[in-house]
């Protein structure tokens, strides 16, 4: 074989290496280097001097030498053919990345004689490689996002037809991913809305973009969810609009929450002009011989409001019952006389108009006894009962073995104010005045 090598015109054989790309070496069987194409002076700017024998090592990167020596090192004792990849200093100071391949040449022997190497630039390829390694991360790491975000995210084409869904949209209208993909978006929107769908798709179709399109979708199970809508077109790589792109949010409790806000705040207006209403009432109807005694009666009338009130906060604003009504109003009163009033009656949750009421009425009727009545005495009774039978309150105040009673020869301020808490609230009231003890009876509607 060594004859037939005497025979190459060497000099053609060397313009052919020259004019190849590649950078292009022939090495000894101990792996000195000693002879270089052209396009190897050319990209590292060296010459053979500097290069032959083991010089190749000074243009390459210090990071990667250590090891490029020790794999051709070993693949030139074993006589295996060697490949690797590391990046070369060019004459402009910057590196680039070679593929470098070296094979054996073996003479009739069998000897390794020489070896042929080429190192093949690769920069551009790597650096396309990373590219797409770093695309393929992104759209992972996008797919990933979508897959896991709690929204809903869907895709769909022109025809309405759902080509992707994300978990979001699993949990929220109930079917799988293989059970929505390829059905039209309209099993998830009502009937009497597919013309949302429509009107959708044809400004999809415009190009046009929807934000924050609140409307009504529908599970699986039947049940619906109030969702915001943003619907975007999606393009091809020639700009073409194929389909639609669609992220929804499940905003059913925060409109719950909102409407929730909403009645409270006009509850809170109905009960505080009410209230007003009911204080109103209270100083107009009011009367006395002195500016204390008015203070006082005012005073204890606006407490009776106030004591309500904190009945009201234990049941947020539902009501009072009414058991805790008239136990709270007697109490000032009834101090050491628990044995003499005797409550009767189910357990009754009054709304807050209604229990205001009540709670005026009895001020009333127990400021009335202790002044006049059965508790003005050690002996006296009372005796408060009620039901609630027909959507309506009846409760009779009765009082027994107090002072003897005579009828009044006119209403007096506390009976005022009790039949206008009963009118004002389409209820009655009646007096009876036997002489054992005053009885009083309410009828509110419920």
């Amino acid at each position: 074989m060594d004859k037939q090598l005497d025979r190459i015109d060497w000099a053609a054989l060397g313009a052919l290496v020259d004019a190849i790309p590649q950078l292009a070496w022939i090495a000894d069987a101990s792996g000195d280097i000693n002879w270089y194409n052209w396009p190897w002076y050319d990209y590292t700017g060296t010459d053979f001097e500097q290069m032959q024998g083991w010089g190749w090592q000074k243009v390459h990167h210090p990071e990667h030498v250590d090891r490029v020596v020790a794999n051709i090192t070993k693949s030139f004792e074993t006589g295996t053919p060697w490949e690797d990849t590391f990046p070369l200093r060019g004459k402009d100071g910057t590196y680039r990345w070679f593929l470098s391949r070296a094979l054996p040449f073996r003479d009739d022997t069998g000897q390794i004689t020489r070896w042929y190497g080429t190192n093949t630039d690769i920069t551009e390829r790597m650096e396309i490689e990373s590219a797409l390694r770093q695309s393929e991360e992104q759209l992972n790491l996008l797919a990933a996002i979508v897959h896991s975000s709690d929204d809903i995210i869907v895709s769909k084409n022109l025809d309405g037809i759902i080509s992707s869904w994300n978990e979001g949209a699993e949990r929220d209208f109930g079917y799988t991913a293989a059970e929505a993909i390829g059905q039209p978006i309209t099993i998830v929107i009502p009937e009497n809305r597919h013309a949302e769908e429509r009107e959708i798709l044809s400004k999809i179709r415009r190009g046009e973009r929807i934000e924050h399109f609140e409307t009504i979708r529908q599970r699986k199970d039947g049940t619906q969810i109030v969702v915001s809508l943003t619907v975007s077109p999606v393009k091809n790589r020639d700009g073409v609009i194929i389909g639609a792109s669609k992220i929804a949010r499940d905003i059913t409790e925060q409109k719950q929450i909102q409407e929730r806000v909403s009645m409270l705040a006009r509850e809170a207006e109905h009960r505080s002009k009410n209230l007003l209403a009911n204080v109103h009432a209270i100083v107009n109807l009011s009367r006395a011989d002195t500016v204390k005694e008015l203070k006082l009666s005012v005073q204890g009338r606006i407490q009776a409001l106030a004591n309500v009130h904190s009945l009201f906060a234990a049941t947020r604003w539902i009501g009072a019952e009414l058991t805790q009504i008239v136990k709270q109003e007697i109490a000032p009163y009834s101090a050491g006389a628990d044995n003499r009033v005797r409550l009767s009656g189910p357990q009754v949750l009054l709304e807050p108009d209604v229990a205001q009421a009540v709670a005026l009425i009895v001020h009333e009727l127990a400021t009335n006894a202790a002044k006049y009545g059965a508790l003005s005495s050690n002996h006296g009774r009372i005796d408060v009962t009620w039901s609630d039978a027909d959507r309506k309150l009846q409760l009779a105040w009765g009082e027994t073995d107090g002072p003897k009673v005579e009828p009044p020869s006119r209403a007096g301020f506390g009976s005022k104010v009790i039949e206008l808490m009963a009118a004002e609230r389409k209820g009655t009231v009646s007096f009876d005045w036997p002489p054992e003890g005053v009885v009083c009876r309410i009828i509110l509607p419920l």
